[in-house]
């Protein structure tokens, strides 16, 4: 039996650099994972596993996300410049 991939992905995957752009722009805002769930909508724990790469997201959610945060649903996926 082959043993599943981690769900980890690698650092050029577009869920590492949600997570990535997730954390920095919350950061940026002074925002805790619970004060974007909320202002997107979304619970906590959801917010949680997304920034940890363990969730597989819709493009819904990317929009809510992108809106609540005040940019493009392509910016949270775009390869930051800044670590």
């Amino acid at each position: 039996m082959t043993v599943p991939p981690s769900p980890q992905m690698s650092s050029g995957s577009a869920r590492h650099v949600l997570a990535q752009n997730l954390k920095r722009l919350r950061a940026e805002r002074g925002w805790s994972q619970e004060q974007l769930a909320f202002e997107a909508g979304l619970h906590r724990t959801f917010v949680a596993h997304v920034e940890r790469e363990v969730r597989n997201i819709s493009l819904d959610n990317i929009e809510r996300l992108a809106k609540s945060l005040g940019v493009s649903p392509a910016a949270l996926l775009t390869p930051s410049e800044v670590g």
